[in-house]
């Protein structure tokens, strides 16, 4: 009867049927009264819903202290309820350190047990075996591979009731050792890469020192178990930040595109759109985000960064398409009411977005874009106060990535609070040295304090990683422009000549710009070309003060020196007459081939020259 009820019990779950397996399961119970039968009921209660029936099942006699995965099962019951001060009692604040293992750990045991080769115990040489080279201690050894999985779900837990009462540094720390623990705990490496709480080079550390040869081998042998061990490292390396070791990363994402046929999987398809979009290269990473979503409409993980692009590229329309669907099939996610938000903030309708970008962050407070787009609307209406108050929270809430101390250093320039802001960037800069616009802000800084020569190393080092990075020119124009500010400041005129030509073959016709060109012109004692750019100038803005004023200066100049020097005289009038000969034979030409219509028009045009024509102001007498 017992395997009866329990074949009965494994059928509807196959089902999703719930109650029915909750009915069986409650029969098997009566029957054999196990811990067995009533730690499998209350995962089916849990799968259902009902968590506090599910607690009350594993906290019968002393199961939670016998059974690892009963007391995983009860903290999970305590945080699927939002009870965390009940989960982190019963969990206890430490993690168990004695279960981690890394790569320093196995490299130690390795030559541990190698030492043991050259020795021989009984006639025979004692080789190593795959677990005496993975295992790290002898309590490792001793624990079961099942246990030592739900120990780390526990850490994983723990680290994730610490994030809800916001201490994310005890937070970070067990999220790092549930993975340290167990190599496949995706659900706390997740929350280390989702909520940046380490920043890029801790990143790369982190995952440098995990031992992913701890993955128990297949029963097929140890070749399988070290192709999973590349193969997860790789799955994570595409999670990482793609500010740092881009090399790396290109590497891992062209071996599961390649190796094991995953290039239009979703999650390597956002990887790559991510690389892109670092890159400044926008249009290509919303190609990559759009068709994930044509497979996938309601990928989550995806669309914050579509949103992101639209904006960047003005797809007004896209953006309202889109916030509307997500409005009426997933009214209850966060990401649903970033869109709505972005769309508001895209189309100037402040008011609206900060609303909603209000009630994004307030579904779920570690939403960190939502966050983000809440302080762009007061940055966007000149309100610096609450802007910089709500970049803090920000950056309190997110520690690993520099984008809110970057958003606080530009705050601060706006405001003219330049030693704050500098303090600022330094601290983004910390956390990630790779971002052009970063540097860019702190050349800003450097230009504004009058350091002209630092603002232009700042420029010009942003602008090669622009270029390391592939990125469009047309991206960075205004990088380019500071730099031929700088570059005249330090009196390299010639060098900031060039890069004011370069930013107007990119597109970038202002009048400020022609203004700049005149006056570099001008102090190189150009005059002439000088009166050009400013033309060109005031032809954009006729009331442009700036380029008026230094027009005037350059036609001052232009009258106490010739504009063409005797021999480029000389060599003009010798053009024009080579140029009216030229006229003259092919007039004497035509006028031989059909000389009827020539007089005829000569005559006309002779007549109309001689009535309108009037050289000293008075009418001219009628042709006799």
């Amino acid at each position: 009867m017992e395997a009866y009820l329990r074949r009965w019990q494994s059928q509807c779950l196959d089902r999703q049927q719930w109650e029915a397996a909750i009915y069986v399961g409650d029969k098997l119970l009566a029957l054999t009264n196990s811990d067995d039968d009533a730690y499998a009921l209350a995962k089916v209660h849990f799968t259902s819903g009902n968590y506090t029936r599910a607690l009350s099942l594993v906290s019968r006699s002393d199961l939670l202290q016998r059974s690892a995965a009963a007391k995983y099962l009860a903290a999970h019951c305590h945080v699927k309820q939002n009870r965390h001060d009940d989960a982190l009692e019963l969990l206890g604040e430490k993690n168990p350190v004695h279960l981690i293992t890394t790569t320093d750990s196995a490299r130690r045991k390795l030559q541990h047990v190698s030492n043991g080769i050259s020795s021989k115990q009984f006639g025979k040489s004692k080789l190593p075996s795959r677990t005496d080279r993975v295992d790290r201690s002898e309590e490792r050894d001793r624990e079961d591979s099942s246990i030592i999985k739900y120990e780390a779900g526990m850490c994983y837990l723990r680290g994730w009731c610490y994030a809800k009462q916001n201490a994310f540094d005890r937070a970070k720390e067990c999220y790092k050792s549930a993975v340290r623990i167990d190599i496949q705990c995706l659900e706390a490496f997740d929350q280390l890469m989702k909520n940046s709480l380490m920043s890029p080079g801790e990143e790369w550390d982190f995952v440098d020192s995990l031992n992913f040869d701890s993955i128990l081998p297949d029963p097929g042998g140890a070749d399988t178990a070290s192709e999973a061990a590349d193969f997860t490292r790789n799955l994570y390396l595409t999670r990482l930040s793609k500010y740092s070791r881009p090399e790396e990363f290109k590497k891992a994402i062209e071996t599961l595109s390649t190796h094991y046929h995953l290039g239009s999987n979703p999650d390597i398809l956002l990887a790559k759109a991510e690389i892109l979009y670092t890159s400044s290269r926008s249009a290509q990473a919303l190609a990559l985000t759009s068709s994930i979503l044509e497979t996938d409409p309601y990928n989550f993980a995806c669309l914050p960064l579509h949103l992101a692009l639209l904006h960047s590229l003005g797809h007004t329309n896209a953006l309202f398409a889109l916030s509307h669907d997500l409005a009426d099939t997933h009214p209850h996610e966060p990401c649903t009411w970033l869109a709505v938000g972005t769309y508001y903030l895209n189309t100037a309708r402040i008011p609206e977005a900060r609303s909603y970008f209000s009630k994004a962050s307030l579904m779920d407070p570690h939403f960190g874009p939502a966050w983000i787009g809440f302080a762009h609307t007061f940055a966007a209406e000149g309100e610096g106060d609450q802007a910089i108050a709500a970049y803090s929270t920000a950056a309190r809430l997110f520690q690993g990535t520099h984008l809110p101390q970057l958003f606080l250093g530009m705050q601060e320039i706006a405001l003219g609070h330049l030693k704050v802001a500098r303090e600022y960037l330094t601290t983004a800069y910390q956390l990630c040295d790779r971002d052009p616009l970063l540097i860019n802000e702190l050349g800003v800084v450097s230009y504004m304090q009058e350091d002209f020569e630092s603002a232009a190393r700042h420029f010009e080092l942003a602008l090669t990683i622009a270029h390391d990075n592939d990125a469009p020119p047309q991206q960075y124009t205004s990088t380019r422009l500071n730099l031929a500010h700088a570059l005249r400041k330090c009196g390299r005129l010639e060098d900031a000549l060039a890069h004011f030509e370069e930013a107007i073959r990119l597109g970038l016709r202002e009048p400020g710009i022609f203004a700049s060109k005149g006056l570099v012109l001008m102090e190189l004692e150009q005059p002439f070309e000088a009166t050009v750019a400013l033309h060109e100038a005031l032809s954009i803005s006729p009331q442009d003060p700036i380029a008026s004023e230094l027009l005037a200066r350059a036609l001052k100049l232009l009258e106490t020196q010739e504009v063409l020097g005797a021999a480029d005289v000389e060599a003009v009038d010798a053009g024009l007459q080579t140029r009216l000969a030229e006229v003259r034979k092919g007039k004497a030409t035509r006028r031989e081939r059909d000389p009827a219509p020539l007089e005829r028009r000569d005559r006309v045009l002779g007549e109309v020259l001689w009535n309108d024509m009037d050289l000293d102001g008075a009418p001219r007498p009628p042709r006799q």
